[in-house]
């Protein structure tokens, strides 16, 4: 016999004794060699139908892995003529009394559960005919193609509105941050313009105690309308040397009357035009 198989050998057509590997004598035409059998470890895929508890048909494909148990050679060789069929029909018994008790969800959740069922099931009834289940597993759960394409409509909605939120998430995080990076650049202009106007005042403030001191009989009053008509000339110029300009306003009377009055009249009177 070769190493992982197992002789049954009859005498008269009567079992007699079994032949382990190694040689073996064999006294025909008084004995018989009636089989082998196999010691090795083997696989049967059976695919189930059945239905779960929210009325869902699926498919479930279950793997035994079964082996002849030594000291047992005589039953699993007399007493079942195809130990497949037997497998098949316990794993459908089990698989088609387990799942109407679970929501497909469930069932998805559960296939060790069912795998565990089965081979404590199968373990049970085989082990009377020689044969011992080593594994059972549940390879493959399949609803049907329109209980998956709802699946997968399901689902690809979900991630849709969670990629939704999330945008607007990033969104809300983009005007806030624009929002609070506006608002520091209008701060900081603020506190530029602010010391720019505390650097002139200052300025004015030097200019006119200079000359004040340097000049007899002026007033501060007399100098600032002073530095205003140069800066009102100095803007005329850069005004008149712009391309772009096509109307300048200038005051009636620049020698006489009072010259703030005639700069911020012309002033009112650009903002009225415009």
């Amino acid at each position: 016999m070769n190493t992982g198989e197992i002789g049954l050998i009859e005498k008269f057509g009567r079992f007699n004794r079994v032949a382990r590997a190694g040689f073996t004598f064999v006294m025909w035409p008084l004995e018989d060699i009636a089989g082998l059998q196999t010691l090795r470890v083997q696989q049967l895929d059976v695919l189930t139908e059945s239905k779960t508890k929210d009325d869902v048909t699926v498919h479930v494909k279950v793997a035994v892995q079964y082996q002849v148990i030594p000291d047992k050679v005589y039953d699993a060789f007399y007493r079942l003529t195809r130990p497949e069929l037997q497998i098949r029909a316990y794993v459908d018994d089990v698989v088609r009394s387990t799942m109407p008790r679970m929501t497909l969800d469930t069932a998805f959740e559960a296939k060790e559960d069912v795998a565990r069922s089965v081979k404590e099931s199968l373990d049970k009834v085989m082990h009377e005919y020689g044969y011992q289940i080593m594994q059972a597993l549940v390879t493959d759960l399949q609803p049907d193609v329109k209980v998956r394409n709802a699946m997968n409509e399901i689902n690809a909605a979900k991630r849709q509105k969670l990629a939704a939120a999330e945008k607007a998430e990033a969104d809300k995080i983009l005007l806030v941050k624009a929002a609070e990076a506006e608002s520091e650049a209008k701060y900081l202009s603020g506190v530029g313009v602010a010391r720019q106007r505390k650097a002139i005042v200052d300025g004015f403030k030097d200019s006119v105690l200079d000359f004040t001191g340097g000049v007899e009989g002026t007033t501060p009053k007399d100098i600032i309308n002073m530095m205003m008509v140069t800066q009102y000339l100095d803007m005329l110029k850069d005004v008149g040397q712009c391309p772009t300009n096509s109307t300048t306003f200038v005051p009636h009377s620049i020698g006489g009357g009072d010259t703030g009055s005639q700069v911020r009249d012309g002033l009112m009177q650009a903002a009225t035009a415009q």
